[in-house]
């Protein structure tokens, strides 16, 4: 073998490959990563490099949860922990270090609304008392498909009871199984929901992905309120097959994560194949894409209502212009009220219809076999399960004769999906715009019976009853409460929307950690 010979120093020779290894350095040592207030390009990448273990992950939100759910800051966002979390964890590191990758969420831990059903000892309910301890046989559908991406089943997050569909009067956040949702920015005050676990549990690092569900604003509201990104994707691109249902006119799920890349990651791990053709990309991909530059609507009709809501707003304009892009600013968003009519017989039509059959195909225990025995059980425990607020809507729900009223709901079904799409279409086709932008909701409100202002207002109707899409994006303040930007584009253009949703990040704002704060500055308040 050829080796070639260097003089150093006083005529000493060494082999070339014997001076080079002396001269190397040793070894590098991964130093282990902080998994704190991560994010999933980063968690992958120190997964990928050794410096983060799942076991190390799924270590670090069981400790935050243990600290801060139930005692500590009391946020109240998860109802059970899954007891197989490590044990999952530990296998999907030796499945690494083989090699075996399952997917892009390979050891990822991932919490989801106590309404999605898991094959596992994880109860499904919810939130409600009448559905305590019940378990599944089987995956939802989407569960299976974040097992299969390699995601660990981390927890159940706690919900508005019934996804905030049992009655008037009821309370966001708040379930007889799980508590008071608390908002981890302002402790006093509302987490929004009727996905407030979920929302909770990311902004307050319980959790690096969560998913909640939405049939108007259940996904949007609490993801704005508690300050994180949320999607609610195109009708009928993510399965509702066994998730606890209130309408399947508008029910799906979607994510809710800190950063718009780890929510398009996490969807891309949920959608259908059917989906997936329709989007023709990787929605993770297209989320780190340049905007195309089209123009946008900007809705500014809460801008006398809120400081926070007009300062952001005028930084959107002028930050959106800044990068070239035309905005068209609109000063009034109004709603036919016949939409709101139809859609509601919609939602009382299709609950009885849909959770009965929900109830019947998962074999949930007797008594909750129906609709009609879950209002008797309740009625029955008036004093844990009424205390609060009623079952109007249960009621109303299983009061109809749906054979009698079905033609009522197929025009009331038209009429609204009609109404919503032309409300939208006058802007994403008229105008030829690619999205409209406006502020997702109102701040955060005390959480009853706190004095102060309730719920102020919400912009997620029109794209819940049209099925169009809409991401939430953190972007501002009303004093320490954040507000988010929505944007909703036509349907399928996902790929699109999460490229201006992380422009948007980039540029007007994104996620800040919560303060925690025991209650709402009084200098802020007034």
């Amino acid at each position: 073998m050829f080796t070639t010979k260097l003089r150093i120093f006083a005529g000493v020779t060494l082999s070339a490959s014997l001076f080079l290894a002396a001269c190397s350095p040793a070894p590098e040592v991964v130093q282990p990563a902080d998994p704190a207030w991560t994010n999933a390009a980063t968690a992958q990448q120190q997964l990928e490099s050794g410096a983060l273990t799942s076991v190390a992950l799924v270590e670090h939100y069981l400790a935050a949860i243990a600290a801060n759910n139930a005692q500590g800051y009391e946020i109240r966002a998860i109802i059970d922990v899954n007891p197989e979390a490590l044990t999952i964890a530990a296998e999907r590191d030796r499945e690494r270090a083989a090699g075996q990758l399952r997917g892009q969420l390979h050891g990822l831990p991932v919490i989801l609304k106590a309404n999605i059903a898991t094959a596992d000892s994880m109860p499904t309910t919810a939130g409600a008392e009448v559905m305590q301890g019940f378990t599944t046989a089987v995956d939802a559908e989407l569960v299976q498909q974040l097992r299969d991406e390699g995601a660990i089943i981390l927890a159940k997050a706690n919900l508005s009871e019934w996804a905030n569909f049992r009655g008037q009067n009821s309370i966001s956040g708040w379930s007889g199984l799980g508590g008071q949702t608390r908002n981890p920015h302002v402790l006093t005050h509302n987490p929004c929901g009727s996905s407030s676990g979920s929302g909770a549990a990311v902004a307050a690092d319980f959790a690096l992905l969560a998913i909640g569900t939405e049939t108007d604003g259940s996904i949007m509201c609490p993801a704005s309120i508690n300050g994180v990104v949320g999607i609610k994707p195109t009708r009928g691109t993510v399965s509702g097959h066994g998730i606890i249902p209130i309408a399947s006119a508008q029910d799906i799920a979607g994510p809710m994560t800190r950063y718009v890349y780890d929510a398009a990651l996490l969807l891309d791990a949920m959608i259908t194949p059917d989906a997936a053709d329709q989007f023709g990309v990787s929605l993770a991909r297209a989320s780190q894409a340049p905007y195309s530059g089209e123009p946008v609507v900007l809705v500014r009709a809460w801008d006398e209502r809120f400081t926070g809501v007009k300062e952001l707003t005028d930084r959107t304009a002028n930050l959106l212009r800044a990068q070239g892009i035309e905005v068209i600013e609109v000063p009034e968003w109004r709603l036919p009220p016949e939409l709101g009519q139809a859609e509601f017989e919609v939602l009382i039509y299709e609950f009885q219809r849909d959770l009965n059959a929900w109830l019947a195909e998962f074999g949930a225990p007797e008594q909750a076999q129906d609709m009609n025995a879950i209002i008797a059980y309740n009625q029955a425990n008036a004093e844990r399960t009424l205390a609060l607020f009623g079952q109007e809507y249960f009621e109303a729900a299983a009061a109809l004769d749906l054979a009698e009223a079905e033609a009522s709901y197929l025009l009331a079904l038209s009429t609204g999906r009609e109404l919503a799409e032309a409300h939208l279409d006058q802007y994403l086709k008229e105008l030829g715009v690619a999205a409209i932008i406006m502020p997702s909701y109102g701040p955060a409100w005390p959480i009853p019976p706190g004095e102060g202002p309730g719920y102020s207002f919400g912009t997620s109707t029109a794209a819940a009853v049209s099925g169009y899409p809409s991401i939430t994006v953190p972007s501002g303040r009303e004093d320490v409460r954040p507000i988010g930007l929505s944007i909703i584009g036509l349907p399928y253009s996902e790929p699109q929307l999460l490229s201006l949703a992380t422009l948007i990040e980039d540029v007007v704002g994104g996620f800040q950690r919560p303060q925690f704060l025991p209650e709402l500055p009084s200098t802020d308040a007034e």
